[in-house]
């Protein structure tokens, strides 16, 4: 547990460190409305790939790095983390094998992302961070989750370095409530 609080601790640090000596609204020539809509598509193309089990589509979204960090918090009050690819491959690999597609693509889970913000620190590294509802049944309420990633372009494609989810398992949220 102190270990990964360091790494985070560590990381948060080392991009505050960073995005004070480096443009912190752009870089020269940075179209940051068009990376913005790159960094959407990439952000809801893994997140619809991961809701259909599609493991090849998921792992295309991820930097394949030892630094490489994902983690959430469970519904028992545990939490999961990863760190380095090899070690995320592996946690895939096993949920979608142990857990696969019950529904429908018609059923496809609804995930809406709201309040999203997103931080450049130069034209190949962003913070990312919104709100997240989602819910897998139509006849249930929506989970809110807060999420945040940071973001590296890797080949012209944005690319998750860290993945953070944090979900309330105990408040739900209605249809109305949202609108």
């Amino acid at each position: 547990m102190r270990t990964i609080i360091f790494i985070l601790i560590l990381g948060f640090c080392a991009l505050a460190g960073f995005g004070k000596n480096n443009a912190t609204s752009g870089s020269a020539g940075l179209d940051e409305e068009k990376e913005k809509k790159a960094i959407i598509a990439s952000i809801t193309d893994e997140t619809e790939a991961f809701f259909k089990r599609d493991y090849e589509a998921v792992i295309k979204y991820y930097v394949h790095a030892d630094y490489t960090f994902h983690a959430w918090n469970n519904a028992d009050g545990t939490f999961s983390a990863n760190v380095g690819w090899p070690s995320i491959n592996e946690k895939y690999k096993d949920y979608f094998k142990n857990n696969p597609v019950k529904v429908a693509t018609s059923d496809y889970p609804i995930v809406e992302k709201r309040n999203l913000l997103i931080k450049f620190f130069n034209s190949n590294v962003a913070f990312v961070t919104w709100d997240q509802y989602e819910r897998k049944d139509i006849s249930k309420p929506f989970r809110k989750a807060k999420a945040a990633r940071i973001m590296e372009k890797h080949d012209g494609m944005w690319k998750i370095a860290n993945m953070t989810a944090y979900y309330d398992y105990k408040n739900t949220f209605s249809d109305e409530s949202l609108k």
